[in-house]
């Protein structure tokens, strides 16, 4: 297969016109014409042999393949601008500096990350850290990783969650799952069950169907915190991963569920790519340093 060449220019439009759904707006963002682009975007299909975005009265939707072709073109323009970033660091006296892009779901991103990254800014105040918050439902933090939209991941990492084949990674720590409850209540499983869709996982799965005393859940909240907050208010009982439940209120009380508990593990992803340079290495080795301790506090 001969090589094809695509300049950065067109990688830009390409993620361009997928991150504002057609021509006139991602030439808008990119200070050009709508002509220019959709020739622009003509001009790599046809270096690639194939149809990228679907065109219609919509916009432009990418297509199956261009939704790869995008995933990588943010990817490699990333590897540019850490390829500028840390040659100018060696140039400079290895400063580790620049843009670092972190994904993570909720509860990591509220009680996992702080210490992580007061300590990483303390030890390299030139890296500038992002984090979004993303629901670990779906592709979740592992498929910003892989669309290139993020640099590393906080992940939840199971059998029914596992590592992309195209990024790696590693588990940081296992939590355990507990019962939470109004505090005082003299039969806490009595209670109706407060879930949310996140909570919905294998690690969890086989547990949850051999207890015959949790019912069907008839609360339902948008998030963790939400569920920790209608627990408190005493509208049902929860079972909740310790994460969740650093910071409890007073109001409840938290149970044991013994040596049979389900547990779940949190780990980080990053491509190949990226897992190599020096932004990401220091932040796996604070991750590593500190998520084992914080969990301890929970």
């Amino acid at each position: 297969m001969s090589t094809v060449d695509l300049a950065p220019q067109e990688l830009r439009t390409l993620v361009a016109v997928a991150d504002e759904g057609g021509f006139s707006a991602a030439a808008a963002r990119l200070g050009s014409t709508q002509s220019a682009v959709s020739h622009a975007v003509r001009g790599v299909e046809c270096k690639l042999g194939v149809v990228l975005f679907e065109r219609g009265r919509y916009g432009a939707r990418p297509t199956a393949a261009g939704e790869r072709a995008v995933a990588h073109a943010r990817r490699v323009l990333r590897m540019l601008e850490v390829m500028v970033t840390e040659t100018r660091a060696t140039a400079q006296g290895g400063e580790i500096g620049g843009p670092l892009r972190i994904a993570a779901f909720r509860s990591a991103a509220l009680y996992l990350l702080p210490p992580v990254l007061e300590r990483l800014a303390s030890r390299h105040p030139g890296i500038e850290a992002t984090v979004t918050v993303v629901r670990e439902v779906g592709p979740g933090t592992a498929g910003e990783v892989a669309e290139g939209r993020a640099d590393l991941g906080i992940a939840t990492i199971g059998t029914s969650s596992p590592i992309p084949p195209e990024l790696i990674g590693d588990v940081l720590l296992e939590e355990p799952y507990a019962l939470v409850h109004p505090a005082g209540h003299p039969h806490p499983r009595s209670l109706p069950l407060v879930d949310w869709q996140e909570n919905c996982s294998s690690y969890t799965r086989q547990w949850w169907a051999a207890q015959d005393w949790i019912p069907t859940a008839t609360v339902r909240a948008e998030d963790d915190g939400a569920v920790l907050s209608m627990v408190s208010s005493g509208l049902g009982m929860a079972i909740m991963p310790a994460l969740s439940l650093t910071g409890a209120p007073p109001t409840t009380a938290i149970t044991d569920l013994g040596p049979e508990r389900p547990t779940r593990r949190v780990g980080y992803v990053t491509t190949p790519e990226l897992a190599a340079t020096a932004a990401v290495r220091a932040l796996v080795r604070e991750l590593r340093t500190r998520a084992k301790p914080q969990l301890s506090a929970v």
